[in-house]
Formats: structure tokens, C-alpha cells, sequence
């Protein structure tokens, strides 16, 4: 699974999780974690971070709101039914599959890869 969070400016930070890993509220929680030294890294100050997601039950669980807190980002109200709102959903999800059809990858590794220069590819 391809976990891609987004700034206003592109591409924040991506993860591709093991085979059979799902997204629960922990993890989540640890991902945002790893997002905010990458905004810090492009000089975002946590404090000014207003941060959208959709009302998924990992989003919306107890431990994110106290990771959202601990962040200093201030959380977004997301309006139900509005797919328009999540980038990744609307528009990457269906050019990336449009992209990796007809290929096959062997390890971990050769996703890793073949994201990389997807994303080298865009101008993001």
C-alpha cells in the first residue's frame, strides 16, 4: 500500500507499506510522526500546518488526535462525500494505475523504485 501525504507546494512524504500491513489508528498516528520532520525539512513551522484527511475510522481514532496535538497542527473540518478534497484518491491513485499496468515488480525494493522515478517524472 502507497501512503502519499501532500502540502501545498507537492509532495510531503511517502510510504509504501509491507505486504498485508493495513493503516490502524497507531500507525497512522507513527506516519505523522515521520511527516512533520519532513515539513520541518522544507521549512514549515508545525504551528502553521493545517492538516486535511477524510473521516476514515484510523483517521478520526483517539491516538491521532492527540498525535494532531502534539504536532501543533491544526485539523481541518472534512465535509462527508468529498472526494475532490484528497489529491491522492482523486487524481494520483488513477494515473498511477494507469502507469504501473503491465508491470510486475519481484521485491519491495522495485516498488520503491519504480515510485521514485514516477514521482521524478511529475512536476510536483
Amino acid at each position: 500500500m502507497l501512503c502519499v501525504w501532500w502540502n501545498a507546494k507537492g509532495l510531503a512524504h511517502l510510504e509504501i507499506l509491507d505486504k498485508g500491513d493495513t493503516v490502524d489508528g497507531r500507525l497512522y498516528a507513527e506516519q505523522m510522526g515521520r511527516v512533520d520532520p519532513a515539513l520541518r525539512k522544507k521549512r514549515i513551522d508545525p504551528s502553521k500546518v493545517r492538516f486535511l484527511h477524510d473521516n476514515a475510522r484510523p483517521h478520526i481514532s483517539k491516538i491521532v488526535h492527540e498525535q494532531i496535538d502534539k504536532l501543533s497542527w491544526k485539523l481541518l473540518p472534512h465535509p462527508p462525500y468529498s472526494p475532490d478534497l484528497a489529491p491522492s484518491d482523486y487524481h494520483l491513485f488513477r494515473s498511477m494505475k494507469q502507469a504501473v499496468s503491465g508491470q510486475q515488480f519481484k521485491q519491495k525494493q522495485d516498488i520503491e523504485n519504480w515510485v521514485a522515478n514516477y514521482f521524478a517524472s511529475k512536476n510536483l
